[in-house]
């Protein structure tokens, strides 16, 4: 049985139960006016009695109104923890939506800054052999350059050599 369903249960079961006691304060009230105008006291007693029941049938009529003053509170306190569990469960549902959406987040940020170090490595790797063949390119230059020399009999004229005519 769901909340709203108890909640309406609850609510037609205390309907009855204020029907029935105010269908009582009714008889009561017309009990006490039947016997103010038709009964005759013959002492004080009796007096007393009927006066005692009359102020009885007083206080139930403002116990019935009570009740149901009470009666709305609690269908509406109920109907709040109904409202404010579901909300609850809501707000649990997005909460842990929103911690598995980070944890993949968090995991595609780990995975690229684990590509980017692997780049990073590569890109010096590369660097560190374009430097090396640069040294090497340098260290050729310097070798032609002395060949080149000797070539043209030493007259201190620098020739290119005929392989860098071609570049």
């Amino acid at each position: 049985m769901t909340e709203k369903e108890k909640v309406v249960v609850g609510g037609e079961r205390w309907k009855a139960a204020m029907g029935n006691l105010t269908e009582m304060g009714a008889n009561l009230d017309s009990l006490q006016k039947f016997l103010s105008k038709k009964a005759v006291f013959v002492d004080d007693e009796t007096f007393s009695r009927a006066s005692l029941a009359s102020e009885q049938a007083r206080s139930i009529k403002t116990l019935e109104q009570r009740v149901e003053t009470l009666e709305r509170e609690l269908d509406a306190a109920i109907a709040a923890a109904a409202r404010a569990r579901t909300e609850k469960r809501q707000a649990e549902a997005a909460q842990k939506a929103a911690e598995l959406r980070t944890q993949e987040i968090t995991k595609e940020l780990e995975n690229t800054s684990k590509v980017f170090k692997l780049h990073m490595e590569e890109l010096r790797a590369k660097q560190e052999e374009i430097s090396k063949k640069n040294s090497e390119i340098k260290v050729l230059e310097a070798i032609i350059q002395t060949l080149s020399r000797k070539d043209s009999g030493g007259t201190g004229e620098l020739v290119p050599h005929p392989s860098l005519n071609n570049q």
